[in-house]
């Protein structure tokens, strides 16, 4: 069937050699990319607000599972990112091993991610940069009619990532540095006022959740097992785990960057690997420094680290933090809008969508049309849409994706058992396996609401598809992809 045809890893590797996009990317750069898309709203917001929530304590024990899941499918990636290295990712990777559709649904599903991941930090940047300077909420708060903080962050970023992807490199590492030194400065400060009491109980009796909700706000793994949603105990700590998920899902925009990586059989590798390493310390040494400075009790889910270090006397680390959470979120945004810019790029190039969007800027050499036309629209939908509530589908989309890379490794290694692996994952298939199953578990975490918003999108991808990309897919015209 058209639909399932499949573009051969021969065809990827020789279109990634005569690309356009320049390889100026390291290693070192990588794990820049990937650290600075990971650590931001997890760090600053989401250990604060699940430790209060649902996890008390053991909130550090649901960081440590989600970087568990993430570090199992980080070793799916990078046995595939090393051996296939593209600008497409997982999309990518599912043309070449489970068919056209299966990639399309990908790449739409991944524009999603990103784009409402960058959309959502971008608001989450101007409300911290309001409350550190004092501006006017009018204008960058929640509440303001178009918020123009968001806006004004998005185009100075989206020029950045158009300049070219070393000048995108530069600035995220410098905001990773300041990012890191912060974190650092919670940890070591923090360890100073840390009371052993307050981690007592360290997972909280479990107590049923307030209201029960409607059957679309809970949870579908309690509506499929009957069970009943719980606040804290060993449910609440996975509903956490399920929840702050979302601080680890930046990271397979690295698998986005192989065409631009001058080694890519060992950087890609070291890059995905490495910041997912970095950041899981970071994720669980901060939040338990947080939950044992004070009572979970008492944590303010607006500022978590902030108001926890003014409540003990430490104002000036608060004005640090929040300083950082501002650089932070900066470097996470530029991460994401660069990796739209690559995902479009790929799917351009292939004809599933219009061609000139798959094109590279001649002068910087950079996917400039499909990244100008990610930041116009989500800048849209930055300014004037509160999309605190569709966050989770950034998580939804991101499972969904790595699931789909699960498939691929073993799959890949079936069709194509003669392919140079620089790294291979241990264990296959059954850590693929594994990887598929806990990533599937963590979805019916999430509420039905969210899953019925995520099958509209895919509904709608589907009929972009039939009605355009089926039609002008460089497979079914027979031609080359090669962008140009």
């Amino acid at each position: 069937m058209a639909v399932t045809r499949t573009i051969s890893v021969e065809h990827v590797l020789e279109r990634g050699e005569r690309n356009n996009l320049k390889r100026t990317l390291r290693a070192r750069d990588l794990i820049g990319f990937g650290v600075g898309i990971i650590i931001g709203t997890g760090i600053f917001t989401l250990a604060g607000v699940e430790a209060k929530e649902h996890a008390g304590p053991a909130v550090t024990l649901s960081f440590l599972i989600g970087a568990v899941v993430a570090g199992l499918a980080a070793l799916c990636y990078a046995e595939l990112a090393s051996s296939v290295p593209t600008a497409g990712s997982a999309y990518t990777y599912a043309f070449a091993t489970l068919g056209e559709i299966f990639a399309w649904i990908i790449g739409w599903d991944l524009l999603l991610e990103f784009g409402l991941g960058l959309a959502t930090v971008a608001r989450s940047w101007s409300g911290y940069l309001s409350n550190l300077f004092g501006l006017p909420p009018s204008l960058f708060g929640e509440d303001a009619t178009v918020n123009v903080g968001a806006v004004v962050i998005i185009a100075l970023l989206t020029v950045v990532a158009v300049a070219g992807i070393q000048q995108s490199s530069r600035l995220t590492n410098i905001l990773v540095a300041v990012k890191l030194a912060v974190c650092v400065l919670i940890l070591v400060v923090g360890f100073f006022y840390v009371d052993t009491a307050n981690l007592t109980p360290f997972i909280p009796p479990a107590q049923p959740a307030e209201g029960g909700g409607s059957v679309l706000t809970q949870p579908v793994v309690s509506g499929v097992f009957g069970l009943e949603p719980t606040v804290y105990g060993v449910g609440g700590m996975l509903t956490a785990a399920a929840i702050v998920f979302f601080a680890y899902t930046g990271f397979e925009a690295l698998a986005n960057l192989g065409e631009e990586t001058k080694r890519p059989p060992r950087d890609m590798k070291i890059g995905l690997l490495g910041a997912l390493a970095i950041c899981a310390v970071l994720y669980v040494g901060v939040s338990f420094v947080l939950t044992a400075m004070i009572p979970y009790t008492e944590i303010d889910v607006a500022a978590p680290l902030a108001a926890a270090f003014t409540d003990v006397g430490a104002r000036w680390v608060a004005i640090l933090i929040a300083i950082g959470a501002v650089t932070g979120l900066t470097s996470v945004m530029m991460v994401e809008l660069v990796t739209i810019g690559r995902i479009g790029y790929a799917m351009g190039r292939d004809g599933l969508l219009p061609k000139p969007i798959g094109t590279v800027h001649p002068r910087f050499g950079t996917p400039h049309r499909m990244t100008i036309i990610g930041g116009v629209v989500c800048a849209v939908i930055a300014a004037f849409t509160p999309i605190t509530e569709l966050a989770d589908m950034v998580s939804i989309g991101a499972l969904a994706a790595m699931i789909v890379v699960a498939i691929a490794v073993p799959v890949l290694r079936r069709t194509r058992p003669d392919l140079k692996r620089p790294f291979r994952v241990p264990l296959s298939p059954v850590i693929p396996a594994i990887t598929a199953v806990a990533c599937l578990y963590l979805m019916l975490n999430l509420d039905l609401l969210t899953w019925l918003r995520f099958i509209a999108w895919l509904v709608i991808g589907l009929v972009v598809y039939l009605a355009y990309g089926r039609r002008h897919s460089f497979l079914a015209k027979g031609s080359s992809s090669d962008g140009t």
